[in-house]
C-alpha cells in the first residue's frame, strides 16, 4: 500500500473495539474506502484511508470498443492522405476505390487554349489560397506561410512566358471563379474544412499533377517543363514540414471536428477536377 495514496486519520480510543484481545489486529472488508487497521496502541491507534482504485485505474484505460481511424496512430495528416486515396481510382492508386471516368491521361488529346484555361484558373485558387493564410482570420493559418509549396508566383512567369509566345492569356473561367469564391467564404468560419482544401490542392499537385503536366508537355510544349512543376529546395523535405505542421494544429482539434475536415476531402476533388477537365476544353 502507497502511504503517498493514503491520509492518516488519528483518533483517541476511549472505549476498547473489541471484548477479545485476540481482535487487536482486524482487516475489514473492502468499501468504496477500505480501512485498514495497522496497529492498536494502549491510548490511540491508526487508521489508514485507501482510496479505492479500481474504478479510477479502468477510466485510465481506453474503452474497448473505441474507433480507430485508418492513419490515426501516425497521425491527422495520414488520416487525410487515407481518405484522399480512396477517391482516386484504382489505375490512379492502390487504395482507389472509384469507378475511372473519362480516358486516362496518357489518352488525352489537351490543346494550348484548353491548357491555359487550366493554369490561369489554377493561379486564381492558388492567389486565394496564399491570400487567405498571409491575412490569417484564424491564427493557425499563419503556420502554412512561406512553407515553399506556393505556385502563384511560378504560374505568374510561365502565363507570361506563354504570352511571349504570342499566345492570349484568358480570363478565369466558372470553375477557377466558384472555387476562389467558396475557398473566401469556407475560410471565414470553417477552418478545419478550409485546411482540408490546403491539404488536398498543394499535394495533390505535388504529386498526380506532376505526372499530368509531364504528360501535357510531352504532347504540346515538346516536353518544355514549367516553373509551375518546379520547387526551391527537396520538395520531399518541403511537403513534410507541412505534414508536420497540420499535424501539429490538429492535435488541438476534437474528434467531431477531424471528422468534418475529412468529409470536406470529396468537395476538394470535386472543385479540384472540374478544374483539371479545362485542359481538355
Amino acid at each position: 500500500m502507497s502511504m503517498a495514496s493514503s491520509s492518516i486519520i488519528r483518533c483517541s480510543q476511549t472505549q476498547p473495539l473489541f471484548k477479545r484481545p485476540q481482535h487487536q489486529q482486524a482487516v475489514l472488508k473492502k468499501q468504496p474506502h477500505q480501512f485498514q487497521f495497522l496497529s492498536l496502541q494502549k491510548s490511540r491507534m491508526v487508521v489508514v484511508v485507501v482510496a479505492a482504485t479500481t474504478s479510477s485505474t479502468a477510466a485510465e484505460k481506453p474503452p474497448p470498443n473505441k474507433k480507430r481511424y485508418p492513419g490515426e496512430g501516425k497521425g491527422f495528416i495520414e488520416e487525410m492522405r487515407f481518405v484522399a486515396m480512396k477517391l482516386h481510382t484504382r489505375d490512379q492508386a492502390k487504395e482507389g476505390e472509384k469507378e475511372p471516368q473519362g480516358q486516362p491521361v496518357a489518352k488525352w488529346n489537351p490543346s494550348i487554349e484548353g491548357y491555359l484555361k487550366f493554369l490561369v484558373d489554377s493561379k486564381l485558387v492558388y492567389d486565394t489560397l496564399e491570400r487567405i493564410v498571409d491575412k490569417a482570420s484564424f491564427p493557425d493559418y499563419a503556420e502554412f506561410r512561406k512553407t515553399g509549396l506556393e505556385r502563384s508566383e511560378s504560374l505568374r512567369k510561365d502565363l507570361e512566358w506563354f504570352k511571349e509566345q504570342g499566345h492570349v492569356i484568358p480570363e478565369p473561367s466558372s470553375p477557377g471563379v466558384n472555387y476562389a469564391q467558396y475557398l473566401e467564404e469556407l475560410s471565414e468560419k470553417d477552418p478545419q474544412a478550409f485546411l482540408c482544401h490546403f491539404y488536398n490542392t498543394y499535394f495533390a499537385h505535388t504529386a498526380g499533377g506532376r505526372m499530368i503536366g509531364r504528360k501535357v508537355a510531352e504532347k504540346i510544349l515538346n516536353g518544355k517543363e514549367l516553373e509551375f512543376y518546379k520547387w526551391d529546395g527537396d520538395l520531399s523535405q518541403l511537403l513534410q514540414n507541412v505534414r508536420e505542421k497540420l499535424n501539429r494544429v490538429a492535435e488541438s482539434w476534437t474528434r467531431e471536428e477531424k471528422n468534418h475536415c475529412l468529409e470536406e476531402t470529396e468537395k476538394s476533388f470535386k472543385f479540384s477536377g472540374e478544374i483539371l477537365r479545362l485542359i481538355l476544353s
